[in-house]
């Protein structure tokens, strides 16, 4: 009610935006040097004879500049020309910094010119960059990254936004890696899926990036333990020359965050969010209550222009709570199996950066933490401990050290680096279990502590008519896990990727490369009956990934390309007791990983990717993508046929576009289908058993039938309407996003479920059954977002 009440508020004020635009300063200097590069040109992209030259310091100033996203475009003798990233033009706009790249080569008789697309790329296959404007504006993705880079070919995603689970080219969601400025995350949401890296909201403040680079294969040999996807996430600085504040008031949180300085060489950025939506979902009749605060901070200090420290920090506090006062069938199936469930999470993390020449040397020191406690009791009545049918306590810490050093050359560019960590999991659990012999209390208390280790070397290469780019990566990875853990030969990860640009408008793209992943802490740390770690024969999870395709720069706007790739999985570890990869769980609240597993299983994805990005700063931007695809798995031991995996959809379409419209309104939409995912059938014989149902509140699956049933197909409509008023000083901006306009239905398998009626009372208890009943299963309302923005 507060958000719409404000919003009704800010639509009344007066339009007395700023006339004549606003000033745009900052300074040019060498990427690699950090010196200044004196009188080079800069312009605002896209509007021709609206630019300045740099004075002798490398300092610019461009008046008269309209407010809103734009980039700037530098040029300058002895340097290659450059785009700059989006940023938003207001009061508040801190200097911005723009880095040349010496071009002290003759081309060969061709023009590179520059674009915002980015012809020149890290990696020339399945990356894709992601400016603030996407950021901002994304329909439906209310500024959680996680959700934006759904618009991307090969990404999935939760019909109706529950889930945040990023599922990438037909893999599963713990197989993505997350880094921070160089500072690796365990994983970016709240009410995070121990073991995978999923949950429901975000953490990050998206106020603070500056870009995204999201790689959807060919990983970079300095990413290691990626399977399916990269997003290595890179923030802004902090205002060198001035103090500002944001504040922010959402339809379920209100938000802080702040950009300064302290003196002349240190910047800062910090925030703090708090949610309401525990009060909007009983408001609301929602039988869970979640609730969540985090913060983030950023300072960076230049010693001199050889040199910089970054410090960052991330954390977050969840607490989700059962309101057993809901009554219904819905309600009272969510509650009879929903934990009650507490987090704690953060990392924290320092890069010193050394600029010597064409030498970049970084040493990096990062630690995460995470607690994870999930209470149950049989029907939420905890006034008897026989009612405890689960209590899970765990921690997993990781501290990490990591030196490189990379060399740029003309043709060259060669990086080398090594990493070392020491990774500690405890763990001190109940879980009521049943197997076919009947009911099970299983107790552990574990605790491991292990040192692993890495290494890689890359190089680049481009031709001097900069057609060819070619890349070459080698990574090693180990730990004292176990003996064949420790076996660094036995996980090697080699990458290459070529990029041929035969004319200067098509390039035809390939890599492949090797790739490996450690299993995660709950399965490491598993124990056996007799009281020893039961999955010491685990080993580095594996993929062999190929990527091939070709891609069309039809002008500097437009980019069209085509992908083809192929995904082959090895060493997987494969649950012993339902036969079904690890790697086909992990998009549901609670831990996965837990159990007897053995490193048997296998895998493959393979599919077509086509897409469209269409962009023009300060007006518009447009991406559309096409996947078809299959995700298949198998019990390698036993050979016979692939089975469908949980995220085999089969295909996956996109369409998202925003407008910039006069006097600062903006309009955007996304048309989003997805092909049907698979599905069990229950095994309504065990699932009716009281010992059974008791154990653990829900229906079993019925594994001899794993996913041989297949849902509709699903899409959806997103529509957002942004409206900014920019002042002398300050800045107000008010949003309203509508995810799921049209309505549309999602049908899933009628849930079986208990109606607490034993059928059979006078038989022995562990042939008593419930009486059950099926409760339908759909969804599909509209879920409107409306905030308040005030910067100033």
């Amino acid at each position: 009610m507060l958000p719409v009440v404000a919003l009704i508020v800010c639509f009344a004020l007066p339009c007395t935006a700023r006339q004549g635009g606003f000033t745009v300063r900052g300074r040019v200097v060498d990427a690699l040097s950090r010196r200044p590069v004196p009188f080079a040109v800069v312009s605002v992209y896209g509007e021709s004879g609206h630019g300045a030259s740099a004075d002798s310091l490398g300092v610019f100033a461009i008046s008269g500049v309209t407010p809103g996203m734009h980039r700037l475009s530098a040029s300058c003798m002895g340097y290659k020309d450059m785009v700059s990233d989006e940023f938003l033009v207001s009061a508040t706009l801190p200097p911005v910094v723009l880095e040349l790249e010496e071009d002290a080569s003759v081309l060969a008789g061709v023009t590179v010119s520059a674009t915002p697309l980015r012809i020149d790329k890290v990696s020339p296959v399945s990356l894709h960059l992601i400016g603030m404007g996407e950021i901002e504006k994304s329909p439906g993705g209310n500024r959680d990254i996680s959700r934006i880079v759904r618009s991307y070919p090969g990404v999935s995603f939760s019909p109706i936004g529950y889930r945040n689970d990023l599922i990438v080219r037909g893999g599963s969601p713990s197989e993505n890696r997350f880094f921070l400025d160089g500072i690796e995350i365990p994983n970016i949401n709240h009410f995070a899926t121990q073991g995978a890296t999923g949950g429901p909201v975000s953490i990050l403040n998206a106020d603070f990036i500056r870009e995204v680079q999201f790689y959807t294969g060919a990983f970079p040999a300095d990413k290691g333990g990626a399977l399916s996807s990269v997003l290595d996430i890179r923030l802004r600085d902090g205002n060198a020359e001035g103090n500002n504040f944001k504040a922010t008031l959402g339809a379920s949180e209100v938000s802080l965050s702040a950009s300064g300085h302290v003196g002349r060489r240190t910047t800062y950025l910090f925030s703090v969010r708090q949610s309401y939506l525990q009060l909007l979902f009983k408001m609301i009749g929602l039988p869970f209550l979640p609730n969540f605060i985090d913060g983030q901070f950023k300072v960076k200090t230049r010693f001199s222009e050889h040199d910089e420290l970054t410090v960052l920090g991330l954390a977050g506090i969840d607490d989700m709570k059962l309101n057993t006062d809901e009554e219904g069938e819905d309600a009272e199936y969510l509650l009879s199996y929903l934990p009650r469930i507490k987090q704690n999470t953060f990392t924290v993390g320092a890069a010193y950066k050394y600029y010597s020449g064409r030498n970049v040397t970084t040493v990096s020191l990062g630690y995460n933490y995470l607690y994870n406690s999930n209470l149950k009791y049989r029907d939420n009545d905890d006034s008897s401990p026989d009612n405890l049918t689960l209590d899970i306590s765990s921690h997993e810490r990781k501290a990490s050290l990591r030196a490189e050093n990379r060399t740029y050359g003309e043709r060259w560019t060669v990086a080398e680096g090594a990493d070392v960590y020491y990774a500690r999991y405890d763990d001190n659990s109940f879980q009521r279990l049943y197997a076919a012999g009947g009911r099970t209390d299983r107790s552990q208390s574990a605790a491991i502590g292990m040192v692993g280790w890495g290494a890689y070397a890359s190089a680049r290469y481009k031709s001097s008519d900069e057609r060819l780019t070619a890349s070459a990566g080698l990574r090693f990875d180990g730990c004292g896990y176990s003996s064949p853990m420790a076996r660094v030969w036995d996980n090697v990860s080699p990458t290459l990727s070529v990029s041929w640009r035969f004319v200067p408008s098509v390039a035809l793209n390939a890599a492949v490369g090797l790739y490996h992943q450690l299993p995660p802490y709950t399965a490491l740390g598993y124990k056996a009956s007799d009281g020893s770690y039961a999955n010491k024969g685990l080993r580095y999870m594996r993929v062999a990934n190929a990527n091939v395709g070709a891609e069309w720069n039809v002008s500097q706007a437009m980019v069209v390309s085509l992908e083809g790739f192929y995904k082959q999985y090895s060493r997987l570890p494969l649950s012993v007791a339902d036969g079904i990869p690890l790697s086909c769980k992990g998009n549901d609240y609670g831990i996965v990983g837990n159990e007897l597993l053995t490193s048997t299983a296998e895998g493959r994805a393979f599919g077509l990717e086509a897409s469209l990005r269409w962009q023009k700063p300060g007006r518009f931007v447009s991406v559309a993508s096409v996947t078809l695809y299959r995700s298949e798995f198998r019990d390698g031991s036993k050979g016979g046929a692939y089975v469908a995996s949980a995220w085999d959809n089969r295909f996956i379409a996109n369409v998202s576009g925003t407008y910039e419209l006069p006097r600062n309104w903006s309009v955007g939409a996304k048309l989003s289908a997805i092909g049907g995912g698979p599905f069990t059938p229950y095994d309504v014989d065990k699932s009716s058993l009281v010992e059974a149902w008791d154990a653990q509140g829900r229906p079993y699956l019925d594994y001899s039938r794993y996913n041989t049933g297949r849902l509709d197909a699903f899409c959806q409509l997103d529509v957002r309407v942004d409206k900014n008023y920019y002042y002398r000083s300050w800045r107000l901006g008010i949003y309203v996003d509508l995810q799921n306009v049209t309505k549309s239905v999602l049908r899933q398998p009628d849930v079986l479920m208990s109606t607490g009626i034993v059928e059979n009372p006078g038989a022995p208890v562990a042939e008593q059954r419930y009486r059950m009943k099926y409760l339908p299963q759909e969804s599909g309302t509209l879920l409107p977002t409306i905030g308040l923005t005030v910067e100033f």
